[in-house]
């Protein structure tokens, strides 16, 4: 790492989640700002979602295939090196061959010699079990590989901004709050999650985020929330990405804390 806070060339951060599309929500503005600066993104999804939709009578394996392609497209829009879809049963992540993702983890880890990964704080973003699976797994892997671990973050949402992001869609005659969020509460996100300790101004990247986002067009529909954002809302309530660091993994490492530095000096 330089002092102007630029990681050096092709160092390797692993962004590891349960959906596709939980990349995006979560981080998308840190992983294009880390891709931009020089970090060689890879993007693991334990499933390939395929239980996500609110329609019983959709095909899994055809939504699977769908959201695979999704999270490819999204990962070239954030500039991601590498987008990885495992298969583990989505919604049984937390308790479906949890090895499986561990090793998928340190194997990932191991063969890009990466300085940082990035995975959900145990709030899983707003409770959900699947994300709460996979901050308890990466957390393994990471433990588990020792002295030679790298950097370990855990990411959260800012409490209160999908409410209000979901609100101001409604206001201007969208749908309603929870109708809009995957039938989420919109208070449910980034409630009660640990206090992060830095934050990623990311508003240099939000259109890009955004545009993450709405590549996931299977979850991201004309009636949600995300879709129907306004450029302002979105600089607003979706430029904040906001970090905590694990107490397991490499303590030297400052990798998304240089990025921090270089957002606010930017």
């Amino acid at each position: 790492m330089t002092d102007t806070g630029r990681p050096p060339d092709r160092a390797a951060i692993v962004a590891v989640f349960a959906h596709p599309d939980d990349e995006s929500l979560a981080c998308g503005g840190t992983l294009a700002w880390a891709a931009d600066s020089g970090l060689r993104v890879i993007i693991i999804s334990a499933s390939k979602g395929e239980a996500g939709s609110s329609d019983p009578t959709r095909n899994p394996a055809e939504l699977a295939r769908t959201r695979t392609a999704e999270l490819a497209s999204a990962a070239r829009i954030l500039g991601a090196a590498e987008a990885i879809a495992l298969d583990v049963a989505d919604g049984n992540v937390r308790w479906s061959e949890p090895a499986r993702l561990i090793d998928a983890v340190q194997h990932t880890i191991v063969r890009s010699g990466a300085a940082a990964v990035i995975t959900f704080d145990e709030d899983g973003l707003y409770w959900h079990p699947d994300h709460i699976g996979v901050h308890e797994q990466t957390t393994e892997a990471v433990r588990s590989l020792g002295s030679s671990a790298p950097a370990l973050y855990y990411v959260s949402l800012p409490d209160g901004a999908m409410r209000s992001i979901a609100d101001a869609v409604e206001r201007r005659g969208g749908p309603a709050a929870v109708e809009s969020l995957w039938g989420i509460p919109p208070d449910a996100f980034g409630h009660a999650a640990p206090p992060p300790t830095f934050s990623v101004d990311v508003g240099a990247y939000v259109t890009r985020k955004v545009a993450a986002l709405r590549a996931h067009a299977s979850q991201i529909g004309d009636r949600h929330a995300l879709a129907r954002i306004s450029d302002d809302d979105a600089r607003r309530w979706l430029s904040l990405e906001c970090f905590r660091r694990a107490a397991v993994g490499n303590q030297q490492s400052d990798i998304l804390e240089r990025l921090t530095h270089a957002s606010r000096h930017a």
